[in-house]
């Protein structure tokens, strides 16, 4: 098992998890979805998350997301600890450091592809001017600025995942979380959002995602199997 210890010859990281245990209970039944499980991401890493289901992928990234509390350890997001965050500090931050890649796009049909990328950064309060400038840099870096008044219908599922990257990047983030982002997409469009995201990354942009497509996983910077709650990692392969 991997430890996340903070080493001081290491850069500050990005996302530090150390000993996260999170207990699901329902009735007298106790689940435990993590167990002692350590992780350290640094800045401008692509890591994906692989492993079968019921394995903890999914609450490691909702506690990666602050989506959901754990019951112990620590977690520093940017080298904020997040433990004892009251909900209003957790949202502002979630919005400051965490853009979300989702597997459905969750894109609104009735707006069109600016607008749906415009609505995240008027909660955040950016002036008008401001979203502008950063909904057409992250529509060029997805290659859709061509598409910024089409209506998701009008847009092939590949294209919907890249209106949903750049809502992410939209609004700078410090970390991009990838939920299966090419779960509903046919290879093609998967290999095409796959390589978007190699590119991103490649300009600085950090990415944890999770997959379960191993092949996919492999081509990240490091592959992490989460098995039982905890952590099994392999560096990715030498090309």
């Amino acid at each position: 098992m991997s430890s996340a210890a903070i080493n001081p010859a290491q850069p500050t990281p990005l996302l530090l998890m150390e000993n996260i245990n999170k207990v699901y209970r329902a009735g007298v039944i106790e689940t435990h979805a993590l167990r002692q499980f350590n992780l350290r991401v640094n800045t401008g890493e692509f890591i994906a998350i692989t492993g079968p289901s019921g394995s903890g992928k999914t609450t490691f990234l909702n506690i990666a997301g602050l989506i959901e509390n754990y019951d112990s350890g620590r977690y520093l997001l940017d080298g904020v600890d997040t433990q004892n965050l009251h909900d209003r500090d957790a949202s502002q931050l979630r919005s400051q450091k965490i853009g979300f890649i989702f597997q459905g796009f969750n894109l609104l049909p009735d707006l069109s592809v600016f607008d749906n990328i415009d609505m995240p950064l008027r909660y955040r309060g950016m002036p008008a001017k401001a979203r502008q400038t950063a909904i057409e840099e992250a529509l060029h870096q997805v290659g859709l600025i061509s598409r910024a008044k089409h209506l998701p219908a009008e847009l092939s599922g590949g294209q919907q995942q890249r209106v949903a990257i750049a809502r992410a990047l939209a609004g700078k983030p410090a970390v991009l979380l990838a939920d299966e982002p090419t779960g509903n997409l046919d290879t093609q469009m998967a290999r095409q959002i796959i390589e978007l995201l190699e590119s991103l990354n490649d300009q600085g942009t950090s990415i944890i995602m999770v997959t379960h497509d191993v092949d996919i996983a492999r081509r990240a910077h490091r592959h992490i199997q989460i098995v039982d709650g905890q952590v099994a990692e392999w560096q990715r392969s030498a090309p």
